[in-house]
């Protein structure tokens, strides 16, 4: 997998190499010069609120979480994802961590243990994809009624079907599937220490029932799901409202249309680190068909690359801290109970 994901990164680094010494850079600082500082601060801010919905939906769906730590551990999901050297499965992974790590603001709220923290980001990324299967579907619609984008419904479509497929057998494995999450784990066990190997397998029920527990509230579900909808449809103002600085006007249905297929190929390309170079080509390739300038499809890219940095950076750093004054709590918290243990392990002389 590490080989995989770092061939992947240099093709991809090789592709957006490409992309920019066909266009020239020059061309594309001129276009991203247009939206100015004020251009800026509104992408991110709008997409801020986007971040904001999407934990929202994470809270719905699994209101055990509590709000603020459903809000904190998808930012650092997503900004694990986005800025560091990882593929979208080692931001899931670092995303499990935060769920843990993260404490809920009211007193109500226990810590996670990963059983549960895996559950409910599984719940979540399939309410996610739920609402996104919706989303392309809207996107379809609108590239339906463009002209010249025909050559892009098809593949869409077919990428669609095995999407549903593969989301229908993912949901069907969550509800149903504990003899096939069992034999896993014994497959993983017979691979790994043997301290390990004791912990997974002996986890496994409450990990399982803890996804019973969550697909036991389809009300809620739903709500997740229809939350993340309405989230993808602000993540597509943003992109309308990128292109209108950048000078580009195709309409809040065409930012759609476009936001909806490079969404969806972004989604299967989620082994590459950052989507490098897919999500470039993507949005020049759909930018031609609509009109769009390449110079400005390439700047609307990196335009939502550094709106995505300049959001991820913070919720790195702030994650960092915690875990750094987390761990020196319990480290402080470990030598105390040892000076005592030694204390109270002490000789004593008796009286005379």
């Amino acid at each position: 997998m590490k080989t995989l994901t770092l061939i992947l990164s240099l093709l991809g680094v090789a592709l957006l190499t490409g992309i920019m010494a066909w266009l020239g850079i020059d061309h594309v600082l001129t276009a991203m010069q247009r939206i100015g500082i004020g251009g800026f601060v509104a992408i991110v801010g709008g997409q801020v609120l986007v971040d904001i919905g999407l934990g929202i939906s994470w809270f719905f769906a699994c209101p055990e979480l509590g709000l603020f730590r459903a809000i904190a551990s998808r930012a650092v999901r997503d900004a694990a994802g986005n800025c560091l050297p990882f593929s979208q499965l080692g931001g899931m992974v670092i995303g499990i961590r935060a769920t843990c790590s993260i404490p809920g603001l009211s007193r109500r709220l226990s810590p996670l243990q990963w059983p549960a923290a895996i559950a409910t980001n599984i719940v979540d990324i399939t309410t996610e994809v739920l609402g996104q299967i919706v989303f392309v579907i809207i996107a379809l619609v609108f590239l339906f009624n463009h002209s010249g984008t025909n050559k892009f419904t098809w593949p869409v479509l077919g990428g669609m079907g095995l999407l549903t497929l593969g989301i229908a057998g993912f949901i069907w494995t969550q509800q149903r599937g504990g003899v096939a999450i069992h034999h896993v784990a014994r497959f993983l066990g017979r691979h790994i220490a043997e301290g390990w190997r004791t912990t997974l397998i002996d986890n496994m029920d409450s990990f399982q029932a803890q996804l019973d527990l969550l697909w036991a509230r389809p009300g809620r579900i739903a709500s997740g799901a229809l939350i993340h909808l309405l989230c993808w449809l602000g993540g597509a103002a943003v992109t309308w409202l990128s292109l209108e600085l950048l000078g580009a006007h195709v309409g809040y249905g065409g930012a759609i249309a476009i936001e909806g297929v490079v969404c969806g190929i972004m989604s299967a390309s989620f082994l590459v680190p950052a989507a490098l170079g897919v999500q470039e080509a993507a949005y020049v390739a759909l930018g031609y068909f609509f009109g769009i300038e390449a110079d400005i499809s390439l700047g609307l890219s990196l335009l939502r690359r550094g709106r995505d940095i300049a959001i991820g950076i913070p919720v790195m750093a702030l994650w960092q801290f915690s875990e750094m004054r987390r761990l020196r709590a319990a480290k402080n918290s470990s030598a105390e109970q040892d000076a005592l243990d030694y204390a109270d392990s002490a000789p004593r002389r008796e009286p005379s």
